[in-house]
């Protein structure tokens, strides 16, 4: 089929009103259309307006005609009277030009305004509180569909005619917040793999489905989607099964059981999505578990920070327990197993248990000599060990296991050791302390976990998990594992992390150079982002070895879309613009996300002074070089005139400190071919916000794989510091927003995590446990924008900034004593270098 022609000599007229050249060609494809909107254009005098059109208004008269030309009976009348509307900012939208059109041919004069109006949707205004009230009951039906629901439940908003004109990114922002609170984060599913090739074509690549469609999530497909479902783990005795699924009602039951011996990194959130992530998917319960068993490195701070990041990312423990509240069962099962002739206490050093297990021969296990000793001397013995009558080292308690077993996890492991450490919790009841090969796959029966979920360095331990289970004739849980994350380009290791930390490397476990979570958190990166992150990775059993620079690619796309934007210049050179009076200033609203309305506006200065970033002036013009040079002109990015460079001052080592420029009229100058960042200087609106650090994180080490020296591979130019670069004056209503709401949403997830649990020990903890407070979900940190074209920042826990705690009618600004201290999240673009 051929293509329309197009009345090439309407284009120019079409674009004379603020079309865009493609908009201006579709328009004058359609010879009615074309038509209609000459005439409009020519009766107004549209392209003859000053100031011109918006780009907006001019879409909409374009719209506008061509349903116009579609119409049989619509007036000359009735059609001024919607033009007159457009131009007067009354109809703002495509689908409110569309409904007018359709009405005034339907309704012909004289037009009743008010039925006008309400069909039209001419000032319609809804609050969020009312758009969400609206939203919950519009919800309500799809609640037991999770995420797979989201899609219908925009449709079904947009359709509900109090809703027809509601801002239609807001009602999707408002769908899209109702389900985080209801099912947690949405996981988003891997893209469909290319087609295969077929003969003589092309291979064709699918296009990744909306995630609001029916399509499998991570937790319904691949490593995941093949588990068991609750109770078809097998079991030793018919019985156990049955009382298994009377405790948990056949839900799915996980946990996440961390040892609280250091912070958690960027793995842990594989685990920690894993597992909570599943039970959720299936509406199950998942514990936090602290397995609190070696109490020589074990700390409170550690406790606090693993609660604190769960939450953070977005999850509430359903019970937070300690494997130290089972030490009395635990205890007593070992002395069963001794009974049962499956453990003896050994007094072999560790050097003579590590040769008989054969552990620096590569030879076959051999019995150690105490294996055979009578079940009551081990269990005289093993009773003395917990009466403090053995130094550590001088008794264990190993399990009886096979020898000739070829799997070393079945070697007569240590299931009792003997500590001379108070625990945090027991105090100094104990002398001897339960090992995790013995006490986790006891834990998780006793917890009746159905899914024992870990990651594949413990698949050699699942052997002894269920010989153990089975030796004592209890519940025996499935332990399923999965591949590990880790990044290139980094080290984990707790004991290599703490090595830096105490030898000064890096400025504690949150130094935003790490990747532990707490700091990667004071970095500014979003929790949505991690989990995200995690979930389109998948879960498999292979592990993951992935690049900081796809993590770090992964971080901006979700920033991309959510983060809002403020004119920012990190090296300001100070321009002085001749033509304006001292007290000139011209007010500017700009959109804090052009794609994302509901984020609002802001509004800011141009006035005499202002400044421009450094880069973007040289002495030395060129064809290539777009931006600003002596005599040249170019435009400040979101204000509505251009300037050109008349002169400029140097100092005596012929450095330019100052450019004199003239600010041009609009219309005086061809539209320029550069736009550049530039802040005001005007005292009155607070602007420039003056920025004391801006600190720019590289990576820690010059290589991809840190060897095992780490220590003579970290970069000592990891960090750079910048001082007194600037931002809009916009970022400090954004800043006190933000800030405010994220308090209200931590204020309202702790209460509801309260109101579920019954009360502060979280249903069922012991009293000791960590506090589920509001203060652990937020942090400066969640104050973040993009500084446009220059990169992605979040405010730094050292800044101190007194507006944001202060009342809401209190105007925000800066006061004595702040001080602004700015994390670079990440660039705008893969880092070819330090130059960014």
């Amino acid at each position: 089929m051929s293509k329309a022609p197009v009345a090439a000599e309407h284009v120019p007229l079409f674009e004379a009103i603020g079309l865009p050249h493609a908009k201006a060609v579709e328009a004058a494809k359609s010879a009615k259309q074309a038509a209609a909107l000459k005439d409009i254009i020519e009766k107004y005098q549209l392209d003859k307006r000053e100031p011109k059109l918006e780009e907006k208004q001019a879409g909409l008269i374009s719209a506008f005609a061509g349903q116009v030309a579609k119409a049989q009976n619509t007036t000359e009348e009735a059609r001024d009277f919607v033009v007159d509307k457009i131009l007067e900012g009354k109809l703002k939208t495509t689908d409110q030009a569309v409904a007018a059109a359709k009405y005034v041919e339907t309704n012909p004069p004289p037009i009743d305004i008010q039925d006008f109006d309400k069909e039209c949707g001419v000032g319609f205004s809804i609050t969020p509180e009312e758009l969400y009230k609206q939203i919950a009951e519009i919800a309500e039906p799809s609640a037991s569909k999770g995420w797979a629901g989201l899609g219908a439940v925009i449709s079904a908003a947009k359709a509900v005619p109090s809703l027809r004109w509601a801002n239609a990114l807001e009602v999707k922002a408002t769908v899209e917040k109702l389900f985080l609170e209801k099912f947690g984060p949405k996981e988003a599913a891997k893209p469909k793999a290319k087609e295969p090739k077929k003969p003589a074509k092309p291979a064709k690549t699918e296009v990744a489905e909306d995630p609001s469609s029916s399509r499998k999530s991570v937790f319904e497909e691949g490593f995941l989607g093949a588990l068991h479902k609750p109770g078809e783990n097998p079991q030793i005795h018919p019985h156990l099964r049955e009382q298994h699924l009377a405790a948990t009602g056949g839900q799915v039951w996980t946990r996440f059981p961390p040892e609280p011996n250091g912070y958690l990194h960027i793995g842990h959130s594989k685990a920690i999505f894993v597992n909570f992530g599943y039970a959720a998917h299936h509406n199950g319960k998942c514990y936090l578990r602290y397995d609190d068993t070696n109490p020589e490195k074990e700390e409170g701070r550690y406790f606090e920070s693993i609660l604190e990041m769960i939450r953070w990312l977005g999850y509430e423990p359903w019970k937070i327990t300690y494997s130290s509240d089972y030490f009395q069962q635990l205890y007593d099962w070992a002395v069963e197993l001794i009974r049962r002739d499956k453990a003896y206490v050994c007094h072999c050093t560790q050097e003579e248990i590590k040769q008989a297990r054969g552990e620096k021969t590569g030879q076959k296990p051999r019995a150690c000599a105490h294996r055979t000793r009578p079940i009551e001397e081990s269990l005289k013995e093993f009773e003395a060990m917990k009466d403090g009558k053995y130094r550590p080292k001088e008794a264990n308690l190993r399990m009886k296991q096979d020898l000739e077993d070829g799997n070393p996890q079945m070697w007569d492991l240590t299931a009792y050791r003997v500590l001379d450490a108070p625990h945090h919790r027991t105090g100094t009841k104990w002398k001897i302390y339960p090992t995790y090969d013995f006490t986790h796959c006891l834990v998780d029966s006793m917890e009746n976990i159905s899914h024992s979920l870990c990651t594949t360095e413990f698949v050699a331990s699942r052997q002894s998990y269920e010989w153990l289970c089975d030796a004592l004739e209890v519940y025996k849980p499935r332990q399923s594992e999965y591949g590990r994350l880790n990044l290139e380009g980094t080290i984990m290791s707790k004991r290599k992390i703490l090595a830096l930390v105490d030898e000064g490397y890096v400025n504690g476990w949150d130094d935003p150079r790490l990747y532990t979570l707490i700091a990667l958190r004071r970095r500014g990166v979003p929790p949505g982002a991690i989990t995200n992150f995690v979930s389109v990775l998948g879960v498999t059993t292979s592990p993951s070895n992935i690049q900081l620079v796809r993590f770090e690619q992964s971080v901006r796309d979700y920033l991309e879309g959510s983060a809002p934007r403020l004119l920012m210049v990190l090296n300001p050179l100070k321009v002085v613009l001749e033509n304006v009076p001292d007290d000139f200033v011209l007010e500017v609203e700009k959109p804090l996300h052009p794609k994302v309305p509901a984020l609002g506006t802001s509004r800011i200065p141009l006035a005499k002074v202002l400044y421009i970033d450094r880069g973007d002036f040289r002495l030395e013009d060129s064809p290539d070089y777009f931006r600003l040079a002596p005599g040249k002109t170019v435009g400040l990015y979101q204000a509505p005139h251009p300037i050109t460079c008349v002169s400029y001052k140097t100092d005596a080592e012929g450095n330019v400190t100052e450019l004199v420029c003239r600010l041009e009229n609009e219309g005086a100058t061809k539209k320029p071919k550069a736009f550049i960042q530039w802040v005001a200087e005007h005292a009155p609106s607070g602007s420039p916000v003056r920025i004391d650090e801006t600190r720019v994180f590289h990576k820690l080490f010059k290589s991809d794989e840190p060897p095992s020296d780490f220590r003579s591979d970290v970069d000592k130019n990891s960090l750079e510091v910048i001082k007194g670069a600037m931002v809009e004056a916009g970022f400090w209503p954004l800043a006190k927003r933000l800030y405010t709401e994220a308090k209200r949403d931590a204020k309202a997830r702790t209460e509801k995590a309260t109101a579920e649990s019954g009360d502060a020990p979280r249903g069922g903890a012991p009293n000791d446990a960590p506090s589920a407070t509001a203060e652990q979900l937020i942090g400066l940190e969640c104050v973040r924008f993009q500084g446009l074209r220059v990169a992605y920042f979040a405010l730094d826990k050292d800044s101190r900034i007194a507006c944001l705690d202060e009342p809401d009618n209190v105007e925000p600004g800066r006061r004595q004593g702040d001080y602004l201290v700015l994390n670079r999240i990440v660039s705008l673009k893969e880092d070819a270098g330090k130059s960014s």
